[in-house]
């Protein structure tokens, strides 16, 4: 159990990683354990988290809006993002709650950044001016080849009615995109080393699992929060 003085501020935890890595059973399995070892865990994701950040959701992942440019593409992530932060994910760290975001701006760098070309500098610009630059404490990325997460994407999308697309709009861009949003996120990973964890999402869910709570218990340790 995490003791009260390491308990009074929390902790923030973001998963990245290309569509179809693995993000989501990883993030269930993670805050099952940790809800197991007495933590209070808030899991949200973005885009979304929030009423207002699913409607932003809903406009962001639909097929029909394939005319949005890029940088309006940007700033509806934030939009989502800024209201999360505000409504959710900094009242949970202020009560020393593990917070774990599916996504976060790091996703936003990497796929509007690196993927269509904006360029890293504004997006980290725009999250400093609009996110007081938060940071995670801890990033995990599931690093997956390109090939195999579209084609894990297709076949979940085959299962999925999300506000009535069985396609959503960001599984639909070619494969050059992906190999530069996966070249982005490794740069992150590159530059931000201190927080991130690069793991290979090819592995079996299990051993995905075992590393990724190693990686947080790796965390909460630093932080003398883990007691056996």
């Amino acid at each position: 159990m995490p003791t009260t003085e390491a308990r009074r501020r929390g902790w923030l935890i973001t998963f990245e990683g290309l569509d179809g890595c693995g993000k989501t059973t990883q993030i269930s399995r993670l805050a099952s354990r940790l809800r197991q070892a007495d933590y209070v865990v808030l899991v949200t994701s973005e885009p979304g988290g929030t009423t207002v950040g699913e409607q932003i959701r809903r406009i962001l992942l639909d097929v029909t809006n394939n005319n949005m440019v890029p940088l309006t593409e940007v700033l509806l992530y934030f939009a989502s993002r800024v209201q999360n932060l505000e409504e959710c994910i900094r009242p949970a760290l202020a009560r020393g709650e593990v917070v774990i975001v599916d996504r976060f701006t790091d996703s936003t760098i990497a796929y509007q950044g690196y993927g269509r070309r904006l360029g890293p500098a504004l997006i980290e610009r725009l999250h400093e001016l609009l996110c007081g630059g938060v940071q995670p404490d801890l990033t995990i990325l599931l690093d997956l080849e390109p090939e195999v997460a579209l084609a894990r994407a297709t076949h979940r999308n085959q299962h999925l009615d999300d506000a009535g697309q069985r396609q959503l709009r960001m599984d639909l861009q070619p494969l050059e995109f992906y190999a530069r949003v996966r070249a982005g996120y490794q740069e992150l990973a590159k530059k931000y080393s201190w927080r991130y964890r690069l793991i290979d999402a090819s592995q079996p869910p299990e051993h995905v699992e075992a590393a990724v709570w190693q990686a947080v218990r790796g965390m909460l340790e630093q932080a003398g929060a883990v007691q056996d």
